[in-house]
């Protein structure tokens, strides 16, 4: 059959959008299988049954944590204790703590604010200690490492270790709210959201949020692949530092911009993630007008529960349907994007979203 790709993009449904994505690739005759972030805990099940039904429950190559969010690390730890896993690539900030430490002075040694950072980042130090009784080989996804047929586009070492003097989750760098305080922040941010307006705007019209987003969100692995001729983003919830720092060391992954084939939505779609620089850069500028149906130059996949209201944004889906984007999400269930792949019996392409006539002010 010779070389292909099968890329799941799976249903995190619940009131927040989360990411689970397995990824079954066949390159000079080897098979790999590759899963990138779990959603939240019950979507444990859901990635073995579907590496079971639709992967020949083949043994997972590697798992990639792109960031340390709840609703990408979540599920993965069941997925790691359960299954034959071959190598698990995730960033843990206290491996660093040694050169942390001048940074934070209430801490007296390395270790202290070790375990500290173990506690701010629960679910991959579960994931850390799951893996060590398991036998499971860490590794580091910085720029440069190869996942099988991916290239690690970002981060670079030193950029992440800015991302972690910039975290609010870092010691001393922001106060832990209380819970009476985080429940009215919350009420706040539901009431900011209920009162978004809406503009209409023409066809190439674009604007997105000033506000950058979280430093966590900026530590994301960002990886590409070409397979057959095909070029394949995955992006976690990178941010606009990381996509540009991406797309500087693309060029050296085979990846020639702008343009590629598979490009995944960062950060489900939110205003804080992209720019119209970045997308020109990455997938190129606007077209004149909307391609056509089934003209489409490229598909664009956002992971987004139908239950979550402020994901995607509409400015967001604009854009990239302004470079010609097939754009699909998971709110109407899980998606897949292949090339030259077995067949998959029951599964039919989706229909085209119209486009968004009006966006967020």
């Amino acid at each position: 059959m010779g070389d292909f790709f099968e890329i799941d993009f799976l249903d995190v449904e619940t009131r927040k959008s989360g990411d689970a994505i397995t990824v079954h690739y066949e390159v000079g005759g080897r098979r790999t299988i590759h899963v990138v972030d779990g959603g939240f805990d019950a979507m444990t099940q859901r990635i073995i049954d579907h590496i079971v039904t639709h992967y020949d429950n083949k043994p997972i190559d590697h798992v990639v944590v792109t960031h340390p969010d709840g609703d990408h690390a979540c599920g993965l730890r069941g997925v790691v204790e359960r299954c034959n896993v071959g190598s698990l690539w995730m960033l843990r900030p206290w491996l660093y703590s040694e050169a942390l430490l001048p940074y934070f002075p209430t801490y007296n040694s390395a270790d202290r604010l070790a375990g500290r950072m173990k506690q701010l980042y629960p679910y991959i130090a579960d994931l850390e200690r799951i893996a060590d009784q398991k036998g499971v080989q860490i590794q580091e996804p910085f720029q440069g490492a190869r996942i099988g047929a991916f290239t690690v586009l970002a981060p670079t070492p030193q950029r992440y270790f800015e991302c972690l003097l910039r975290s609010e989750k870092m010691p001393e760098m922001a106060g832990e709210p209380s819970n009476s305080l985080a429940g009215l922040l919350e009420e706040l941010a539901q009431i900011g959201r209920a009162l978004v307006n809406f503009a209409r705007g023409a066809w190439g019209y674009e604007v997105f949020s000033p506000e950058e987003t979280s430093a966590e969100n900026e530590m994301s692995v960002v990886q590409a692949a070409v397979i057959g001729g095909q070029r394949i983003v995955l992006t976690g919830d990178a941010g606009r530092g990381a996509l540009a720092e991406a797309a500087d060391f693309a060029p050296m992954a085979g990846i020639l911009l702008p343009g590629v084939h598979r490009f995944q939505v960062p950060h489900h779609g939110s205003r804080r993630n992209v720019s119209t620089e970045l997308l020109d850069r990455w997938l190129g500028p606007r077209l004149p007008q909307r391609p056509c149906a089934g003209q489409e130059t490229f598909t664009a996949i956002c992971s987004s529960a139908k239950a979550d209201p402020d994901h995607p944004r509409r400015s967001v889906e604009r854009a990239f349907v302004h470079r010609g984007a097939r754009f699909i999400t998971t709110e109407e269930g899980d998606v897949t994007t292949r090339w030259n792949a077995p067949p998959r019996i029951g599964w039919g392409a989706l229909p085209v979203r119209p486009y968004p006539e009006d966006y967020e002010e």
